[in-house]
């Protein structure tokens, strides 16, 4: 009865063959392609770097006075993203591919008036240098190609020298540009939150902190990385991951279309209208959720934590549901474990809320993280979140 629909100001930041914007046959094609990077075994050989990386990060921030923990932890996981789709090395690299993304999350919000020195204008030249530095990327990869697929490029590739294929290089690239997109915004603004909630709800820091030191203490080697089964245990986690998430309303609204007239409680929905979903509206409801303002992970309590339900739509639901949330958990989960067993933070300043609509933090939010075991302030690096 309904299609997945986005208005035309959507369609053009995003490209016109963006996945949210295909339907039938070529969107579940997409999502197949999209589930063999993202799926259970990949994620499994994707756990020592995902642990590896989390703990540079957080040993290197520990020495600063502060950090703004939107940005570092929106270029922790744009790194992780890109080095799995493109094989994309910031360090390495000579252009920003990140600082493009971040110029397009600048005016992604904005009155749609494309003439230079607009947000909208900012946002729509973020996406172009995005998209230049993403098809050059896949050029040098055409034409040093490798033997086995390492990442997204290799199987992108594979899939357009295949006759009959209905993969074009602009589906791709425009695929690649969301599933980018996605990682910058919306795991790092999670894992953010859940920060801020955790500051303030000292008992459910406690519990998490237990799950995870249990973890460690029933390794032989207590030093060796995290692995697949010690990540499928951390229930407590996954709840506290739904809760943020619940919470969150990161996505504040999810656009349909009306194929037919559709007639729901005395109302005729005609066939063409837009109908916007609201999640909020659900997970805020008193009569689905007890108290739905407080931060309560125990709510989740023998519960399905990792599907879509009618009051439960933080990752989607049904043929839209997000195919990247395993990946945003493991994200997640793994940066949790590796704050929680070294590391204490203290809130410097920031973490104010607002929504314009999404959820932004206007003032950042600063935090300065400290070894468990360092009683006393070591000197500290210039601040920076790099």
């Amino acid at each position: 009865m309904f299609q997945s629909w986005y208005p035309d100001t959507f369609t053009e930041i995003f490209g016109r063959q963006n996945v949210g914007s295909l339907h039938g046959f070529m969107y579940k094609y997409l999502k197949s392609m999209v589930l063999n990077l993202f799926g259970p075994e990949s994620l499994k050989k994707m756990l020592p770097e995902v642990d590896q990386t989390a703990r540079r990060k957080l040993e290197n921030w520990s020495s600063m006075d502060s950090v703004e923990m939107k940005n570092a932890t929106a270029s922790l996981i744009f790194d992780l993203t890109a080095k799995k789709l493109i094989s994309y090395d910031s360090d390495n690299s000579t252009e920003d591919l990140k600082e493009n993304f971040a110029a397009f999350m600048r005016g992604l919000i904005s009155f749609p008036l494309n003439i230079p020195g607009t947000a909208y204008n900012k946002c729509l030249q973020g996406r172009k240098k995005a998209m230049k530095m993403l098809k050059e990327l896949l050029q040098e990869r055409r034409h040093a190609p490798r033997k086995e697929q390492t990442d997204f490029f290799d199987y992108v590739l594979e899939e357009l020298h295949k006759g009959g294929t209905i993969l074009t290089e602009a589906i791709a690239l425009d695929l690649m540009f969301v599933l980018l997109f996605a990682s910058y915004e919306t795991t790092s603004t999670a894992i953010t939150l859940a920060i801020k909630f955790l500051s303030n709800h000292p008992a459910v820091l406690q519990a998490l902190t237990e799950e995870h030191e249990t973890i460690l203490r029933n390794r032989e080697n207590p030093d060796s990385e995290l692995n697949w089964k010690e990540y499928k245990s951390m229930t407590f986690t996954f709840q506290v991951i739904n809760e943020t998430v619940r919470l969150a309303n990161i996505v504040p609204g999810i656009f349909r279309r009306a194929l037919k007239d559709v007639h729901f409680k005395g109302y005729t929905i005609p066939a063409g209208w837009a109908v916007m979903v609201c999640p909020p509206a659900v997970h805020l409801n008193p009569e689905k959720y007890k108290d739905p303002l407080s931060f309560n992970p125990w709510r989740w309590d023998g519960k399905d934590l990792n599907g879509a339900t009618k009051t439960f739509m933080a990752f989607g639901g049904g043929m839209r549901f997000c195919v990247g949330t395993e990946f945003t958990k493991v994200q997640m989960a793994v940066f949790l474990h590796c704050l929680v067993t070294k590391y204490k933070w203290i809130t410097i300043k920031g973490g104010d809320i607002v929504r314009t609509p999404g959820l932004q933090f206007p003032n950042g939010y600063h935090v300065q993280i400290l070894e468990k075991d360092d009683a006393s302030t070591k000197p500290k690096k210039a601040t920076t979140t790099k």
